[in-house]
């Protein structure tokens, strides 16, 4: 089978690979579609982001959606709706279930995780962009005949926001700040709405990215390079909105959200990025509670979920979808946020 393989920063090649062997538990995927997520992007364009650095050939990716090809004996009883010919959503999270994270409920946390497509560790965690790839069946989610299989390929992103969302406390009634409306961001302006969100604002600094999130539900959208002093409307008697999803990473889009906060709100950090100076006097005498998020793990279900239902608009997230011959062109076009929101590549 073919695999898309990163040597270096921007050295990205089609590499044959060879499947393992089914083991006890495990099933076999043809793969048919995967997302290029932000991390995949940092690999691609800076060889890894922050201390995290590749040092040897690896396997991107990790959004991914496929067919089973083939189960293990004994999968059946990993997941008793699987069968041969089930399309599924796969997830990437593969906690140990033993260290004391584990223990707690924390999967996320885990000490010994191994999530497709890391430089953490060395030897590094290989991805899942490849065209067929040995599962635990407990990863593998079923999506209905009827969903397409692009769609499929959103849960990972989805179960991201939906953890962030959780981490946000109760989002009825509320008024949400969305900083940030790369794909993480539009997610989770369809998150908070289909969480009964009174009103969503969204910033980004493109006013296509912003088009869409209008599109997909937010109530009004703000260009902050074109309104630099847009906090002055929003942070009159102590702040506007009770939550705030930041998806940047950027430290400007802290400041500023933490600007407009009301007393007691949730401020939901989701990007990365590097060291912030927070402003305690904003923080502290409005009593501004912020949270971190981290990957997902029960929420993996819960998008699945969602996609089988058709709750959300994510085609209108779906930019190009190229073939694999052309992996290295969908990456050029996923890290040109002028033209992409989320780029696909079909591996079957």
């Amino acid at each position: 089978m073919q695999a898309v393989v990163l040597h270096a920063a921007r050295d990205l090649r089609l590499e044959p690979r060879d499947s393992n062997a089914l083991q006890d538990g495990e099933i076999l995927v043809r793969v048919e579609f995967g997302g290029i997520c932000g991390s995949d992007l940092h690999y691609f364009q800076h060889g890894g982001f922050g201390d995290i650095r590749l040092r040897e050939p690896m396997i991107l990716g990790h959004e991914i959606a496929g067919v089973v090809v083939q189960k293990a004996p004994d999968a059946a009883t990993q997941n008793g709706a699987l069968q041969i010919g089930d399309r599924v959503a796969i997830s990437p999270s593969r906690p140990c279930r033993t260290c004391r994270f584990c223990a707690e409920g924390k999967f996320n946390h885990c000490l010994n995780m191994r999530f497709y497509g890391s430089a953490m560790p060395m030897p590094h965690i290989q991805g899942a962009f490849r065209q067929q790839l040995v599962v635990s069946a407990d990863q593998c989610h079923v999506i209905a005949p009827d969903v397409p299989a692009q769609m499929a390929a959103f849960a990972e992103p989805l179960a991201v926001v939906l953890h962030a969302a959780n981490r946000a406390g109760s989002l009825a009634g509320k008024s949400v700040l969305i900083t940030g409306c790369g794909p993480i961001g539009a997610l989770a302006v369809m998150v908070a709405r289909s969480r009964g969100a009174a009103h969503i604002t969204v910033t980004d600094i493109l006013d296509p990215v912003l088009k869409i999130a209008t599109k997909i539900g937010a109530d009004r959208v703000i260009n902050v390079a074109e309104t630099p002093d847009w906090t002055e409307e929003f942070s009159a008697d102590k702040g506007t909105f009770d939550a705030m999803i930041e998806a940047s990473g950027n430290p400007a889009a802290i400041r500023a959200g933490l600007e407009v906060l009301r007393p007691q709100s949730v401020l939901v950090q989701l990007g990365l990025g590097g060291d912030v100076a927070l402003p305690l006097a904003a923080i502290v005498p409005r009593e501004i509670e912020i949270r971190g998020s981290f990957r997902f793990h029960e929420e993996f279900a819960e998008a699945a979920a969602m996609i089988n239902r058709q709750d959300l608009a994510l085609s209108e997230l779906l930019s190009a979808t190229f073939p694999l011959d052309q992996a290295v062109a969908a990456f050029e076009m996923a890290g040109d946020r002028q033209r992409a929101m989320k780029v696909q590549i079909n591996f079957s």
